[in-house]
């Protein structure tokens, strides 16, 4: 009887097959535990959104929030900076028993925020991205490697982003949680949109030949930088029509490079197609942010266009690639890949377009995008478990 899903593997050498590989790079641990996290959390979500499961000591939406944020996308962002910094730099970056304890504070402060010890939970929250800097500092730092230290930043800033939410739940600042929710939001963007802006038209014209993706330097500036002015804005608390104009030039921005990168093109490929797709909610976001500074759309939607469009089309695709790129196999999709693809994408269609055209079906739409969410992730950890715990087909290291 013919499988309903042959993956095709190249032939690895017995030495590879039975090598625990799992620490011998970022990407392996990070991606594989950031998976099988988004397919246990977000059932976890809709049932405590739906009313069968009680709150944890992050009540609610601020536990969906935080966790989403701080657990599932710091853990991949995490994953793919280890992994990329050591090419960029040409220095090693954690392995071992030092990338293991990092991915065991990664562990301990998802299961703290689900109990009463508030302070070791937000110490341990705030400890992870403050830990994660630090260590991709060294080799950034011994290579001299300066275009990159914005991503250290970055993950400070995460890090503040973390310690003002916990703060807030502790009633030690002022500040409701959100603020650091949304600085938290916006610092994922900027990094998505580096991150895109440098990968996507690369891939795109290995990928397809006569592709002819561009970038356009006045796009660039202006898409990054309309990020940087939104992250402002929110901020300083800024809203109405001022917050509503920076959007709308971000999604016109944002559009606008998209279109460079040739998207048309990419359908017959879709390790590439799945990244166009994902980015595409970039701009819907920043849209569907500017109907909501103009009272016109619930701000809810317009988070989620960002977290499972965008943050989670850019996730799977980039852990297919990177996954596959890192351990020596083919950079071609297999039919389990675009599965994880379809239901990942499939998800954020339905999470934002119900709420949008029937308001009525939100529960519906939460519980129906959760099964998709859930099963397009734990596809990932089932499909890519012997690949992220094995060595190299090639059998170098990493």
């Amino acid at each position: 009887m013919k499988p309903l899903l042959a993956i095709e593997e190249p032939t690895a050498s017995a030495a590879a097959r039975s090598t625990f590989a799992l620490w011998q790079l970022g990407f392996r641990p990070f991606y594989l535990l950031a998976s099988l996290f988004a397919a246990l959390s977000i059932p976890l979500w809709a049932l405590q959104f739906s009313g069968v499961w009680g709150h944890t000591y992050l009540a609610g939406p601020v536990w969906h929030a935080h966790e989403m944020l701080f657990g599932f996308t710091l853990a991949v962002i995490v994953g793919f900076l280890f992994t990329a910094g050591r090419n960029w730099a040409n220095q090693p970056t954690p392995t071992g028993p030092m990338l293991a304890a990092l991915a065991g504070l990664w562990l301990l402060a998802r299961a703290l925020v689900l109990t009463p010890y508030a302070w070791l939970a937000a110490t341990c929250n705030v400890a992870f991205p403050l830990a994660a800097a630090i260590a991709l500092a060294i080799p950034f730092w011994r290579a001299r490697n300066r275009r990159n230290y914005f991503f250290v930043g970055l993950l400070l800033l995460m890090s503040v982003a973390s310690a003002l939410v916990h703060l807030s739940q502790l009633n030690v600042v002022s500040l409701p949680s959100w603020a650091g929710l949304a600085l938290g939001l916006d610092v994922v963007l900027f990094i998505l949109s580096v991150m895109a802006g440098r990968v996507i038209p690369m891939f795109t014209n290995n990928g397809i030949p006569g592709a002819h993706a561009t970038r356009n330097p006045l796009v660039e500036k202006a898409s990054l930088g309309l990020v940087l002015a939104l992250a402002l804005a929110d901020i300083s608390g800024t809203g109405g029509p001022m917050l509503a104009v920076i959007a709308g030039a971000g999604c016109i921005a944002h559009a606008w490079r998209w279109l460079l990168w040739q998207p048309w093109r990419t359908f017959r490929t879709p390790l590439v197609w799945v990244l166009h797709a994902a980015y595409l909610w970039i701009p819907i976001h920043l849209a569907l942010r500017c109907l909501s500074a103009s009272g016109m759309a619930s701000s809810s939607v317009a988070a989620h266009a960002l977290t499972t469009g965008a943050i989670g089309g850019l996730i799977i695709g980039m852990m297919t690639r990177t996954s596959r790129g890192h351990t020596a196999r083919p950079l071609r999709a297999d039919k389990f890949d675009v599965a994880c693809y379809v239901l990942v994408l499939l998800a954020s269609v339905v999470r934002v377009g119900f709420p949008l055209v029937a308001p009525a079906l939100l529960m519906h739409a939460v519980l129906c995008s959760a099964v998709l969410w859930s099963a397009g992730f734990g596809l990932f950890a089932v499909r890519y478990w012997p690949v992220l715990t094995r060595a190299r087909l090639d059998g170098k290291a990493g």
